[in-house]
C-alpha cells in the first residue's frame, strides 16, 4: 500500500490563511461564493449524479466539512451527513451561504438540462480546487453511465485517499520574506446602477474561440488575462469620463494561482489578488496605452519576492498572539468594518482566469464547455470569470445591477475586433 493510501485524514481543519477571512464576511446580504459548471452533450440524470457525488466525496475530505464556531476562531469539521443533496438549478447562482442549510455542506450541486454546476464557499477552496472537484464528479458520473474514464488532468483518482499535500495550508509553508508589503490602495471608481434585490445576480456569458483571442493578445504582446483586463479598464475609464464626475483611479483586481509559482498540490485556497490601475486625472489613455500599463504593472507585481512579502505579511497577521486570541465576536466586528471601508472600495472590476481545463482524452468527447462564474459583489458591475476548454473560451459577468451596459460594451468591443461571440444570460 502506498504512503498516500496510508495517510490518516483528519476529522477537522483549521481554516487556511485566505479562508479565515470569509466566515466573518458572510452575512445575510453577501457571501463569497463562486460557481464552476460543466456543460455535457446529453441530458443529466439526477439520480446518477447524486450517486456520483456520494462516490467522490471521500476523495475530497476538505470539501466534506461543515463550518464550526469556536470562541476564538472558526474551523472546519468533518460533516457526518453521508449524502449531500443534488438539486435542480436556480436562477440566482452563487446564492448566499447559510451554515445551517444544505445539511451544513459548504458546497451545492445543481443540474439543469445538460449542465452540472458546483457552487462553493470560498473558505473551503479556490477556483483550482473547485475545478478538480467538479471535473472528478463529472468523470464519475460518466463512469456510472457506462463509460471508461481514467484519472488525469483535473480528474482525481477516487480509488486512493487524499494525500497530506492536498490538505495542507501552504501559505505558512512558503512564507519566508521579512519585508513588509504596504497597503496603498485608494478608493476607486465604481460604475453605478439600479441595485438588484438581495441575493439576485445577472449572469451574462460569452463563448468564443480561444485561438482567436490568443491571436489578438499575442499580436499586442500581452497575455489573454492582460488583454481582457485592458478592455475592462478602458470601458470603466470612458464610462467615468462620460459621467463628468470627479475622476478617480480605475483598478482591476486579478487573483493569481500561487501553484504556478510554488510547488504546491493543495486543494485548499492558495491564491492572492493583485491589482492593476490607472489614474484618469493624468490624461486620457488609448487602448494600446492601457495594454502597456496593465502588462507592465501585472508583470512587476507577479515578482516572486513581492508576492512572498504579501504572503508573509498575511501569515504574520494570522500568527500575531494578540489577534489570534481575540474573541471571535471582536474579530468579526473588526472584519465587518474593514470590509465596508476597503474590500470592493479599492476595485472597479474583478477578473479571475481559471486557465485551460485539462481532462483525460476519453472524457473530452462528452464535454461541451466549462464555465467559471464569480460571486456577485455588493457594488461591482463587472466581476468576471474566464475558463477555457479545447478551443472554447467562456467569459462571464456577474453583475449586481440591472443595467448591462458594461457587458454589452465589452462583447461589442470583441466583435468589432473580429471575434465571434455567442451570448447567454439568465436575464429575462
Amino acid at each position: 500500500m502506498s504512503e498516500k493510501k496510508m495517510f490518516q485524514q483528519p476529522d477537522w481543519f483549521r481554516l487556511d490563511n485566505a479562508g479565515i477571512l470569509f466566515p466573518g464576511q458572510n452575512t445575510n446580504k453577501w457571501s463569497n461564493i463562486f460557481r464552476v459548471s460543466i456543460e455535457l452533450k446529453e441530458e443529466i440524470d439526477p439520480d446518477i449524479l447524486k450517486q456520483a457525488v456520494k462516490n467522490i466525496l471521500p476523495r475530497f475530505p476538505s470539501f466534506n466539512v461543515r463550518m464550526r464556531k469556536g470562541f476564538f476562531w472558526y474551523y472546519l469539521e468533518k460533516n457526518p451527513v453521508k449524502e449531500p443533496s443534488v438539486n435542480p438549478d436556480i436562477q440566482n447562482p452563487c446564492y448566499r451561504v447559510n451554515f445551517k442549510e444544505s445539511d451544513r455542506f459548504l458546497f451545492r450541486v445543481y443540474y439543469h438540462g445538460t449542465h452540472i454546476a458546483v457552487d462553493l464557499f470560498h473558505a473551503v477552496s479556490d477556483g483550482y480546487g473547485n475545478t478538480h472537484f467538479i471535473c472528478t464528479l463529472v468523470a464519475e458520473y460518466l463512469r456510472l453511465k457506462g463509460n471508461c474514464i481514467p484519472a488525469g488532468g483535473f480528474v482525481k483518482d477516487i480509488n486512493i485517499s487524499a494525500p497530506a499535500e492536498e490538505l495542507s495550508d501552504d501559505f505558512p509553508k512558503f512564507a519566508k520574506s521579512k519585508a513588509s508589503s504596504p497597503i496603498t490602495d485608494k478608493h476607486v471608481y465604481h460604475a453605478k446602477g439600479t441595485k438588484l434585490p438581495k441575493h439576485m445576480v445577472n449572469i451574462t456569458s460569452g463563448t468564443m474561440s480561444f485561438a482567436a483571442i490568443h491571436k489578438l493578445a499575442k499580436e499586442k504582446g500581452v497575455t489573454v488575462t492582460e488583454f481582457f483586463s485592458a478592455i475592462l479598464m478602458d470601458i470603466h475609464c470612458r464610462k467615468q469620463l462620460r459621467e463628468k464626475c470627479k475622476l478617480k483611479e480605475v483598478s482591476v483586481q486579478i487573483p493569481i494561482n500561487l501553484r504556478n509559482i510554488y510547488p504546491s498540490e493543495t486543494m485548499r485556497n492558495f491564491s492572492i489578488c493583485l491589482r492593476v490601475k490607472v489614474d484618469p486625472k493624468l490624461g486620457e489613455y488609448s487602448f494600446d496605452e492601457l495594454l502597456q500599463q496593465v502588462a507592465l504593472q501585472l508583470r512587476l507585481e507577479r515578482d516572486e519576492k513581492k508576492i512572498n512579502a504579501q504572503i508573509s505579511k498575511h501569515v504574520r497577521i494570522e500568527k500575531n498572539p494578540f489577534l489570534r486570541f481575540l474573541p471571535l465576536a471582536v474579530k468579526n466586528f473588526a472584519l465587518g468594518i474593514a470590509t465596508l471601508t476597503s474590500a470592493e472600495q479599492t476595485t472597479s472590476a474583478y477578473l479571475t482566469n481559471l486557465g485551460p481545463v485539462v481532462l483525460p482524452g476519453e472524457m473530452k468527447p462528452f464535454i461541451e464547455k466549462v464555465v467559471l462564474i464569480p460571486g456577485p459583489g455588493m457594488r461591482t458591475a463587472a466581476r468576471c470569470g474566464i475558463s477555457s476548454f479545447n478551443d472554447k473560451l467562456v467569459f462571464s459577468f456577474a453583475n449586481c445591477y440591472k443595467e448591462n451596459d458594461i457587458e454589452r460594451e465589452f462583447f461589442t468591443t470583441l466583435v468589432k475586433m473580429g471575434v465571434h461571440v455567442k451570448i447567454e444570460s439568465n436575464r429575462e
